[in-house]
């Protein structure tokens, strides 16, 4: 006779611990400071372009008014034709818009050429390079103009486009930048264009290109805006109204003719449109950009 002397397991029944009442009401109330933290931040670095445009529709006496006001007892829209008259402030527009454009593309070009190396070809001493030429993001503009304008002047490019341009074109900024994004995109997608026969100039343009677009609208608006705010270089290196930039040309305003505020603020309101308008237009790709391109790693 043969007894039964199986057992059976209790059942362990897991249960999450009831959270407390109070946890979802302090966290809301956390999100609520928070964004009320974010909105004063923001209002206040909004705040001197506030005043910017108030005061380019006021009139010259009413700038410096005291009690200062926000805005004039009349809106003088007319600033913004009277500063474009003022100077040859289309002019100055026309030419920087020429060196932003230029350099910016010279910059992508050249940048993801010299990352694709960095991040993909294998040679000698390749990380040693790299971070040799990192280096040279410590060494500030200060130090390399004076050497910077003997060349141009070598090569007969003061007062010129080229030379507003090129000297800034090849930067490690842009190499680190796209080299990080490139080293996240997978190995396996250029083995399959190898073995379609692809060369590494077509991996580049065909494959990596495509996939890095966010990284190089973040290369491309800091790009833009470093030529458009250059100030120093073009000072330097030109000395005629044919090719002098934005901001060469703001400061034109306060001169031996008077200081025209009035007309320098109109002046600056028009030369934002463009950046903000670059801004706006890859606004879609700059935080995906700028959260991906710093990450990945192999």
């Amino acid at each position: 006779m043969t007894s039964d002397t199986s057992t059976s397991r209790p059942s362990v029944v897991r249960t999450r611990s009831p959270r407390p009442l109070n946890s979802r009401p302090r966290h809301r109330g956390r999100r609520i400071v928070s964004q009320v933290l974010l909105t004063l931040v923001g209002l206040l670095f909004l705040m001197p372009l506030v005043w910017m445009v108030a005061s380019s529709l006021k009139s010259g006496g009413e700038v410096f008014s005291t009690p200062p006001k926000l805005l004039g007892d009349h809106l003088l829209f007319g600033n913004y034709s009277e500063a474009a008259n003022y100077l040859p402030f289309g002019r100055f527009m026309l030419n920087t818009l020429f060196v932003a454009i230029a350099g910016t593309l010279i910059t992508l070009v050249t940048s993801a050429m010299s990352a694709y190396a960095f991040a993909r070809l294998r040679f000698r001493f390749r990380e040693q390079v790299f971070l040799l030429y990192l280096g040279t993001l410590m060494v500030p503009q200060e130090v390399v103009v004076v050497p910077m304008f003997l060349i141009m002047k070598e090569l007969g490019w003061v007062n010129s486009f080229q030379a507003l341009i090129l000297p800034w074109a090849f930067t490690a900024f842009g190499t680190f930048l796209l080299r990080q994004f490139f080293l996240t995109i997978p190995l396996e997608l250029e083995e399959a264009a190898k073995i379609d026969g692809a060369g590494h100039w077509r991996i580049l343009t065909a494959v990596i290109v495509p996939i890095a677009a966010p990284a190089f609208a973040v290369l491309a608006v800091f790009t833009f805006i470093g030529y458009w705010n250059s100030f120093l270089w073009p000072l330097i290196i030109t000395n005629d109204t044919s090719t002098t930039t934005v901001p060469l040309g703001l400061n034109l305003f306060l001169g031996q003719n008077g200081q025209e505020w009035q007309l320098l603020m109109a002046a600056a309101t028009i030369s934002m449109a463009p950046t903000v308008l670059l801004v706006l237009v890859l606004q879609k790709y700059l935080v995906r950009g700028i959260a991906l391109s710093g990450l990945g790693g192999r």
